[in-house]
């Protein structure tokens, strides 16, 4: 055999392996390499993880963790690797599972009706890397408190309840500066005119819409019952709303989750200040996290002369309302015979 067909047969013999090893090689790089069966999954990566913990979280997800880590040096994950929320997807190549490593998946973070700033801690813990008590460690700081002009008892008027994306991996101090931020987006100078109107501050404005909204589920009648307590504030009357007397009473037992449905001549007469049936003005915090509906009941009131009202057994979920003293000892008469004859004893 002459040395030019040797070296062709050689040259075609160094192609072919170098083919099938460019074959092996693409098809590790390119081929699938999951095995959960569900259509995508997120992986969470603590603040401050290295690479060797990131393995013990990932393998579970991945077939062959060795081309994955043979893509992943390639890409210099090991030395670049981040915390956060993560998504993969099912039969994700290992290009795109260390693609999908490098970006940090924002949570959509939804909140509303929380009825107090513990109950609303635990539940951003739940969404967030943060804790809850680390998040009411941020919250409650007296440097941060003080900055904003706010104390441990009308903080909780800070949060605007809405819908916001925010990473997992964002702390509890970079989660509550977001909130900030987002309470002066909110509290804008129309609203801040609007409140002012009204006697009020952003703050005070809150904590009249957290009563309007225990007091009615209906969006249609929050403007009239606004309109009844800023009647009553102007008037120096206290403003003798129940639902600020279930939460002080749910206050004294520290049970949030024990359910009121009727308040008695005892519990009117409690000791505490968030009781407005012996105290003049509004309590001194929130009694839970209005929404925006109840928000604009406050700074958009309905103008009438009303200065009572009680629930009402013809359109249940509203209210009558009386101008005089008189009317409205007819229109409780009528709700206090209905709820004794239903046997709600509590």
């Amino acid at each position: 055999m002459s040395i030019k067909k040797i070296i062709t047969l050689a040259a075609v013999a160094v192609i072919s392996v170098l083919m099938i090893y460019g074959f092996i090689l693409i098809s590790r790089i390119f081929s699938a390499n999951t095995k959960f069966e569900e259509k995508e999954v997120y992986v969470y990566v603590p603040t401050g993880t290295n690479y060797t913990d990131v393995k013990k979280i990932i393998q579970p997800y991945i077939k062959n963790f060795d081309n994955f880590e043979m893509v992943a040096n390639k890409r210099s994950y090991p030395e670049n690797v981040k915390s956060g929320r993560f998504l993969l997807k099912k039969d994700m190549n290992n290009i795109d599972l260390v693609r999908a490593m490098r970006s940090n998946v924002p949570v959509k973070l939804a909140f509303n009706n929380q009825e107090r700033l513990e109950n609303f801690a635990g539940r951003v813990g739940a969404e967030i890397e943060a804790d809850s008590l680390s998040l009411m460690k941020a919250i409650k700081d007296s440097t941060f408190l003080k900055a904003n002009g706010f104390n441990e008892e009308n903080v909780f008027a800070m949060f605007i309840p809405n819908t916001y994306e925010i990473y997992w991996n964002t702390s509890a101090e970079k989660f509550r500066d977001k909130m900030i931020k987002e309470y002066h987006n909110f509290w804008t100078a129309d609203r801040i005119a609007k409140a002012k109107a009204q006697g009020l501050t952003p703050v005070q404005a809150t904590i009249l819409a957290s009563i309007v909204h225990k007091e009615s589920v209906k969006k249609d009648e929050r403007p009239r019952i606004a309109g009844v307590y800023l009647n009553r504030l102007r008037l120096a009357m206290p403003l003798q709303a129940d639902p600020t007397v279930i939460y002080a009473l749910k206050l004294k037992a520290n049970d949030f989750d024990q359910v009121i449905k009727r308040v008695f001549y005892n519990d009117l007469i409690m000791k505490s200040p968030y009781n407005t049936y012996v105290n003049v003005g509004l309590p001194p915090g929130p009694i839970a996290m209005p929404d925006i509906t109840a928000l604009d009941a406050v700074l958009n009131p309905e103008k009438h002369d009303y200065i009572y009202f009680c629930a009402s057994v013809d359109r249940f979920g509203y209210h009558e309302f009386a101008s005089t003293y008189e009317q409205h000892t007819v229109n409780a008469k009528k709700y206090s015979d209905w709820i004794a004859s239903q046997g709600v004893t509590r």
